[in-house]
């Protein structure tokens, strides 16, 4: 006598969705311009590069610089 399957039936999973390229290059270009512009305030702002005169923003960010590993004294 054979034993009936007792296996389930397994389901259709959905693909993901394919994203074209001309979609996702607007917003990996602003994701790369704002960590641009973070790295700089973080790492180059203040002396001879500086953008904003003044130490508020070496200040405001300094201990941001050192977690990263940039000198600043």
């Amino acid at each position: 006598m054979a034993m009936p399957s007792v296996l389930p039936t397994p389901l259709a999973v959905p693909a993901l969705p394919v994203i074209p390229l001309r979609a996702l290059a607007p917003w990996a270009i602003f994701g790369l311009v704002i960590a641009t512009l973070l790295v700089y305030f973080v790492g180059a702002e203040q002396g001879a590069l500086s953008l904003i005169s003044g130490t508020s923003v070496h200040e405001f960010l300094h201990d941001g610089r050192h977690l990263l590993g940039f000198p600043c004294h």
